[in-house]
């Protein structure tokens, strides 16, 4: 029999009064209080080493993935690399450090660029309460959102060096250090150093944030694409893209698009040339050289006819990385662009909709709630089902800017800690139309075989993340998470961002766990 209908929350779902996780009371990673140990360090006048991460090359590599001589490595700390060494130099600036050369965290790397971009999120990732002035014992503290928690996580500022030079994200500003101690925060949460080798750029997105995740697929955007990311830099989002994967990783193509790379977006901007308006994107390649040379690069002619207002407020003549760019080039040689911002509003701007949000947690167990993908048809509807309303929007929010009232978004929840051991199953997911007749129904195996979904989350993909944004009539639904394969357990979060008009910001769409 499948399982009732129950109007209340379900087990596994956080209360709303659970603050732990918050950004105001953020989980102990590895059970490390920072003010403690840092307390403890001023008394017993030592600096902290820590020893969940240690200075040594279990924390680095420690399957020797990366082929690096770890014999040469020596962990140093910023003061005996310079002489004056400090958090941040004149500011944070997306142009403050460039990939090192012997770890592949561009994807990493590109989402520290957007973060640059956003004082607010950058002080909730990197606390200000730190440096290497009054009280320095050699600790420091970062925090992410990983899997609907915020996480505080402590470090030591021993680095690893060669030859006293800095091995992985290197610092433009010789004594500026926030990049290096940030990039060792987050290996520390992904295991090692070599665990933060290869990845999706939404990951980092998400984890700075805790945020609403956009993915578009850039082949043939189905949304008008630039005034979204209008929208979005609007609303101090973070943006980065990822170009197509070539036979070679990282070839460096003639017109200098790398392949297979990540990068971030940094602007967008409309300019007039001869009369006619340009929408231009702005990328910026965190490995800090390596540029585009096509239509709107640093030295390209079109610049000469614009007004000179624009010229001097766009055009850079460095080799710094970054460039701009036409939509129409950006969309044909990159593969997708991730959006990532606090907060729904972006996706529809009008100050006649808002946006409500609902997360549910839930789990797949071998042989009650794992019933794998809908060519199961057996054992499909044994996966955890959310009901969800669908309100009729008024005129003025219905023409709102983008005509899709739904964000759906999937996560799976992994328990290791070494990100290089996680395997991601495929996740998917699908929406049905729920009958006027059949509300008061149970929704067995016989309602999946009558019926196909109105709308799915795309082809299953083995990632941590999927999600998907469009439109759905007024009615009811229900949204079925699952995996590919039945009796594949995980956890996950079931997040769900609906359009509704500014007067029912009280009305929140009625959710119910089946």
């Amino acid at each position: 029999m499948p399982p009732p209908r129950v109007n209340k929350k379900p087990k596994n779902e956080s209360t709303p009064n659970d603050n732990t996780g918050t950004l105001d009371d953020p989980l102990k990673f590895l059970d490390q209080d920072y003010q403690e140990l840092k307390k403890s360090c001023i008394t017993n006048q030592k600096r902290f080493v820590d020893d969940k991460f240690p200075p040594e090359s279990s924390s680095i590599d420690p399957k020797n993935k990366l082929k690096l001589d770890l014999d040469q490595i020596e962990w140093l700390r910023p003061s005996k690399i310079v002489s004056d060494p400090q958090i941040i130099v004149q500011g944070v600036s997306r142009f403050d450090y460039s990939q090192g050369s012997y770890l592949g965290n561009c994807w990493f790397l590109a989402s520290v660029g957007a973060l640059t971009f956003q004082k607010d999120i950058m002080d909730q990732v990197m606390p200000a309460d730190q440096s290497f002035g009054k009280d320095y014992a050699g600790i420091f503290h970062f925090r992410f959102w990983r899997f609907g928690k915020w996480i505080d996580v402590v470090i030591d500022d021993k680095l690893p060096t060669i030859n006293g030079k800095l091995v992985f994200v290197l610092s433009k500003t010789s004594n500026e250090f926030w990049p290096a101690l940030l990039e060792k925060a987050y290996a520390k949460v992904c295991g090692s150093y070599a665990d933060m080798d290869a990845g999706r750029v939404s990951e980092a997105l998400l984890d700075f944030t805790g945020g609403i995740h956009v993915c578009i697929e850039l082949e043939k955007p189905a949304i008008d694409l630039w005034n979204l990311m209008d929208r979005a830099a609007k609303s101090k989002a973070l943006m980065a893209c990822g170009s197509h994967q070539g036979e070679k990783s990282e070839n460096v193509l003639p017109n200098g698009i790398v392949q297979g790379h990540a990068y971030t977006v940094t602007g967008v901007f409309k300019v007039t040339c001869q009369e006619k308006p340009v929408r231009l994107v702005r990328v910026l390649n965190p490995w800090g050289r390596d540029e585009w040379n096509g239509a709107w690069s640093d030295k390209s002619p079109l610049w000469n006819k614009v007004s000179e207002k624009e010229r001097t407020k766009c055009r850079s003549l460095a080799n710094d990385g970054e460039f701009w760019m036409s939509m129409e080039d950006f969309t044909k040689n990159f593969e997708d662009t991730d959006i990532c911002c606090l907060r729904p509003d972006f996706l529809d701007s009008s100050s006649k909709c808002i946006w409500t949000t609902t997360h549910y947690n839930g789990i797949w167990e071998s042989g009650t709630t794992a019933g794998g993908c809908i060519n199961n048809k057996d054992s499909f509807w044994t996966n955890p089902q959310f009901w969800m309303r669908i309100e009729e929007l008024d005129e003025e929010c219905a023409s709102g800017q983008c005509p899709e009232n739904i964000l759906v978004s999937l996560m799976q929840i992994h328990e290791n800690r070494y990100r290089s051991l996680v395997s991601n199953y495929s996740i998917g997911f699908n929406v049905y139309l729920i009958p006027p007749e059949m509300k008061d129904e149970k929704f067995s195996a016989k309602f999946f075989y009558r019926r196909n979904s109105v709308e799915d989350s795309g082809n299953f993909i083995n990632t941590r993340h999927v999600m998907k944004f469009f439109k759905l009539e007024p009615g009811e639904y229900l949204i079925v998470p699952s995996t590919f394969h039945p009796n594949e357990c995980a956890k996950f979060m079931l997040s769900i961002f609906t359009k509704t008009e500014s007067h029912r910001r009280k009305n929140k769409p009625a959710m119910t766990y089946v």
